[in-house]
């Protein structure tokens, strides 16, 4: 895998859709982000007032905000020097400060210019999954945390929200009760190349999934000094199912689309 080649085109491909995330975003993110990602991120993160945190991948600040508006000290980067330039207008309005910056996730050396043993905490939410590597990534963050800090990730839940899943929609007849069964059906889960797809209905020039198993991805944070001891599975609720249209995740309450999990430093 040509990890440079797919970075530099990962890059070009959020900018020129910069534009639509940002509107799908808004100022507090999208529906996923504000049931799914933020509460199972903050519930794992524990943030303390005043916690300098490094968010990963930021794109157009929402989370970033979102910390600095509960009292923490923020920095946050993304790759993408166009969803930085939005970021930043966003956040000129609000009474809190983010330190917006145009970082590589995969620039070791860029990430501890930031500074070694700055940091409470590091965020990294739906980003992962965009990464061509993530060693790097891992390998600067045990070093830009002070001791006792954690590395607080969401990311898509690699054993059911994987490269282009397929939603299956089946009715049933069952003694003269008719009934709607959804699912998600997977060909592969171990070994799959990168693909190029859609995040959202209507988005422009779609950009690189880069799918890693439960085991791969947890490896990488590992090898880096890292130790598991929070994780969680969020879900759409019943109430979501039944309220919503289509084939999506709304409709499977029992599938978590979401997997986020906490690290700490052994």
């Amino acid at each position: 895998m040509d990890i440079k080649r797919l970075n530099d085109e990962g890059r070009e491909l959020w900018n020129r859709k910069a534009r639509f995330w940002d509107a799908l975003h808004g100022e507090y993110g999208n529906a996923f982000h504000q049931w799914l990602v933020e509460p199972g991120l903050m519930q794992l993160l524990e943030l303390q007032a005043g916690e300098a945190v490094l968010d990963v991948g930021c794109g157009n600040g929402a989370l970033a905000r979102s910390l600095a508006q509960r009292g923490a000290q923020v920095t946050a980067f993304d790759f993408s020097e166009e969803l930085i330039r939005l970021a930043t207008a966003r956040g000129a309005d609000l009474a809190v400060e983010v330190d917006f910056r145009i970082i590589d996730g995969t620039d070791e050396a860029a990430m501890l210019a930031l500074g070694v043993g700055r940091y409470d905490a590091i965020t990294c939410t739906m980003a992962l999954m965009d990464m061509p590597t993530i060693e790097p990534l891992f390998r600067a963050a045990a070093r830009l945390l002070r001791q006792g800090g954690r590395f607080v990730f969401s990311t898509q839940h690699p054993a059911f929200n994987s490269n282009n899943p397929i939603f299956v929609h089946e009715k049933e007849d069952r003694d003269g009760v008719v009934a709607d069964h959804y699912a998600v059906k997977l060909r592969t889960y171990l070994d799959m190349p990168p693909v190029k797809g859609s995040g959202a209905p209507g988005e422009p020039d779609p950009h690189y999934y880069y799918h890693r198993s439960l085991s791969e991805l947890l490896s990488a944070a590992f090898a880096a000094g890292f130790a598991l001891d929070g994780l969680l599975e969020p879900a759409f609720g019943a109430d979501e199912a039944v309220a919503s249209e289509g084939l999506s995740w709304t409709k499977l309450a029992q599938i978590p689309p979401v997997l986020s999990g906490r690290l700490r430093m052994i």
